[in-house]
């Protein structure tokens, strides 16, 4: 499918990402898109900002597959969890997982997705924030839900479009951040580059 930007035709959509819940969000909005997901080993320097790290995040791995793919609109996100200033990324183990979903238990904690999208040579990258309140969890709760094997490819070592579901007490924000990707601002984004389904 070919999509039409204010410099031209483009012939591709990438998603530089692997994730399922990316790939099915922005399906749902209608677009024909290839998955290339990026390889490299993402970097952010030192005591960088959340919001700063998660677009520099996003901002690499789109600059990784544009490379590749000059001719394509590529996009890049990248979703953290934050809490006590705390960047929590995907748990390595039963017991980060274990450790995780404790220090989240009972409190409030930030979700920020950074998403850059790369036009030839143009790029926008932004960041999108969601407040998420967990229930107070018992050890066994924590347990049972690391047996589902769901925190381990997930920011934070839940998810919230699952079972993860049942740890959440409330959010303000979008909803869809805390899945992985602020699909309303998304699509803004590209339709202000006239990126068409």
């Amino acid at each position: 499918m070919l999509y039409l930007t204010g410099k031209g035709w483009y012939i591709m959509l990438i998603l530089a990402s692997q994730s399922p819940r990316r790939h099915e969000l922005l399906k749902s909005a209608g677009y024909d898109f290839e998955i290339v997901p990026a390889k490299s080993e993402e970097h952010i320097p030192e005591n960088t900002p959340p919001e700063q790290a998660v677009m520099a995040l996003a901002r690499q791995k789109a600059l990784e597959i544009s490379t590749l793919h000059p001719d394509a609109t590529v996009i890049g996100a990248d979703t953290i969890v934050v809490i006590d200033n705390v960047i929590l990324g995907k748990p390595s183990d039963k017991s980060e997982a274990f450790d995780m979903l404790r220090t989240l238990s009972g409190r409030t904690h930030t979700v920020f997705t950074g998403v850059c999208v790369i036009m030839g040579n143009s790029e926008e990258t932004f960041a999108e924030s969601t407040e998420v309140e967990f229930y107070e969890l018992s050890d066994e709760e924590i347990t049972a839900y690391i047996e589902t094997g769901e925190p381990f490819d997930k920011a934070g070592a839940y998810g919230i479009q699952e079972k993860g579901a049942l740890l959440v007490k409330g959010i303000v924000g979008d909803f869809y951040n805390v899945m992985g990707l602020p699909i309303g601002r998304l699509v803004r984004c590209l339709n202000k580059s006239r990126i068409i389904t």
